[in-house]
């Protein structure tokens, strides 16, 4: 099983603002779903909090401090390992991190893939992803989406993969 990360980042790397995206991209959404769906994702608590209930056509794992958080439709586990191990338990290909900042940050030595939308604007954020070190990740694909009538900022889809 391999883990892959998905995130949205401006271009001072913020991710969030007050528990929620700083903007709003319905193709970046598409492609979130269109990635995420009938996969193990996993997420902590404020990020699955944000969206107000498990994400449909996918297994939902919580990560929390407390062993007893519960909400309906998700799978909570107090410890990162534990979530990784009943993805691998299931029999899932590629479980996706879809943060927060602390998960992210946890989780990014262990993946081997990102699919990153950069967001080319500077966004005011209290969220961060860590920075990616030079030369760790090679550029798969990626994909140019200017500004339109639906989008605010134009953005790149990009599939990396870890090259050490």
């Amino acid at each position: 099983m391999i883990i892959s990360l998905i995130v949205a980042v401006s271009e001072n790397n913020v991710i969030g603002r007050d528990n929620d995206l700083p903007w709003r991209l319905p193709d970046d959404m598409k492609f979130f779903v269109k990635t995420t769906k009938g996969h193990h994702i996993l997420g902590g608590r404020k990020n699955f909090e944000s969206f107000g209930k498990a994400l449909p056509y996918r297994t939902n794992l919580l990560i929390s401090r407390n062993a007893n958080y519960s909400m309906e439709g998700v799978h909570t586990f107090t410890e990162i390992e534990e979530a990784i191990e009943f993805a691998k338990s299931n029999d899932e290909e590629e479980l996706i991190v879809i943060g927060g900042g602390e998960i992210y940050r946890k989780l990014l030595p262990l993946s081997s893939k990102i699919y990153l939308t950069r967001i080319h604007a500077h966004i005011e954020g209290d969220v961060y992803f860590p920075k990616l070190e030079s030369g760790e990740w090679e550029v798969e694909s990626k994909e140019y989406h200017p500004i339109d009538e639906k989008h605010p900022y134009a953005f790149t889809i990009y599939s990396l993969k870890r090259t050490t």
